[in-house]
């Protein structure tokens, strides 16, 4: 299990796996092959089939150069260990081939090189000896210590400053998607809300101003992520408004320190990791069961630690937002990281408050534990069609297509379902 390191990511939106993924890749490469006259990208599986509408041909572009790089594309072809992978050629001026990789992208942001010795290249870290919660609640209750500090203690010395670097930058977000307004980015011509929500927030009272600031700093995040602004992976660029404003809020209302949100951070961490390690944070390869309902998992056990739970309230915390998000689809719409997504971190952020305070008044005994709902994530995720899995070609995004629309109203089931998916898939 790697770093937090890897898992809190700075970059830009808006997608991890399809814009901030690939523009390390193409940089890793032309690194690699600074002089080649020219290149060319073939994009495969998820990948191809929402990369325009999550910038990833610009992200490859910007690196490589318009004028020296040709992308091809291939939605319905699959490479073996991921549904998100790119085929990176260098080539001579007569384009016969000078050299080639394959990486595909895993999640957060994460590379992972189909040659071990390109991989190698790449930050590995593998600093935590327990890799459950199972093995790690038993070293908690044994040492008499809390999830942040098993984190603290396995990471390096500069982590405490990391941490910093990353709830500053979580802030910034949160400021600059308040103070933006109007259209974002895309054919959807979506209006951004954060601004709107934040205001009335202000002249609202109890329970239902704190619910107001919450949706209003995650659509904040979401909106800025959005528009390609920068934000901290948390575990996803789609995902990244819900832990954000759940500390935010939590930290205004009680008066948190930045210590003990940093500490927050560590746990929220760790539970994202978790569900790396042992399941998977992408779209492409759970759905959006991987990305929101990992991150209300990781703002639950941050908001129960707050509140003062014990490592065991924490963990049924963080059991309880991914348990109600399992079988959640992702069918971004227009293949943009807008509808159904920015909505999802809002609704995802107060589940996160109402978990973790839940977990804080029980004893911390539930019948089914947070790794039993990783694993169960997992084969949920393994059994979902491919066109719930982040490729535009199912579920909401074919709903919203008039074409699709006529399709099923005259043959009664949508175009994409009249033939098999491609093998693999």
């Amino acid at each position: 299990m790697k770093s937090l390191r890897e898992l809190y990511r700075i970059g830009i939106g808006p997608s991890s796996s399809h814009t901030m993924a690939p523009h390390r890749a193409a940089e890793n490469f032309i690194g690699r092959y600074p002089s080649a006259p020219r290149y060319r990208v073939t994009l495969f599986g998820s990948l191809a089939a929402t990369g325009k509408g999550h910038l990833t041909d610009r992200a490859i572009l910007d690196v490589l150069g318009d004028d020296k790089t040709a992308l091809i594309w291939k939605p319905n072809e699959l490479l073996p260990r991921h549904p998100n992978a790119l085929r990176f050629e260098a080539l001579d001026t007569e384009g016969a081939l000078i050299a080639e990789e394959i990486v595909y992208s895993i999640g957060g942001g994460a590379l992972l090189y189909e040659d071990e010795q390109v991989q190698a290249n790449e930050q590995r870290t593998d600093p935590y000896p327990y890799l459950t919660m199972r093995s790690i609640l038993p070293w908690a209750e044994r040492e008499g210590r809390q999830l942040w500090e098993y984190v603290y203690e396995h990471e390096d010395t500069d982590f405490d400053q990391f941490l910093s670097d990353v709830w500053t930058t979580m802030k910034e977000t949160i400021a600059r998607g308040i103070e933006n307004e109007g259209r974002l980015p895309g054919s959807l011509n979506l209006a951004r809300k954060a601004s709107s929500y934040f205001m009335k927030s202000r002249h609202a009272y109890g329970m239902i101003r704190q619910i107001s600031k919450l949706f209003a700093y995650a659509l904040a995040v979401s909106e800025e992520n959005a528009s390609g602004g920068i934000v901290v992976t948390a575990p996803t660029c789609g995902s990244c408004g819900v832990l954000p404003a759940v500390l935010k809020v939590l930290q205004e209302d009680f008066e948190f320190t930045d210590k003990r949100i940093r500490r927050a951070l560590a746990t929220a961490g760790l539970i994202g990791n978790l569900v790396k390690h042992n399941g998977s944070i992408s779209g492409a390869e759970v759905g959006c069961q991987g990305e929101v309902g990992t991150a209300c998992a990781m703002a639950a056990a941050a908001a129960a630690q707050l509140l003062g739970g014990t490592p065991s309230q924490v963990e049924y915390a963080a059991e309880m937002g991914l348990e109600h998000h399992l079988g959640l689809t992702c069918d971004p719409v227009e293949g943009l990281v807008q509808v159904p997504c920015i909505e999802r971190n809002a609704v995802a952020a107060t589940r996160a408050v109402d978990a973790g305070t839940f977990a804080t008044l029980s004893d911390g005994k539930h019948m089914i534990s947070f790794d039993e709902v990783v694993d169960t994530m997992a084969q949920t995720g393994k059994d979902l069609s491919s066109r719930y899995r982040e490729t535009s070609s199912g579920g909401l995004s074919i709903f919203y297509n008039r074409d699709e629309l006529e399709a099923l109203a005259k043959h009664g089931t949508p175009q994409h379902d009249q033939q098999e998916p491609p093998p693999g898939v």
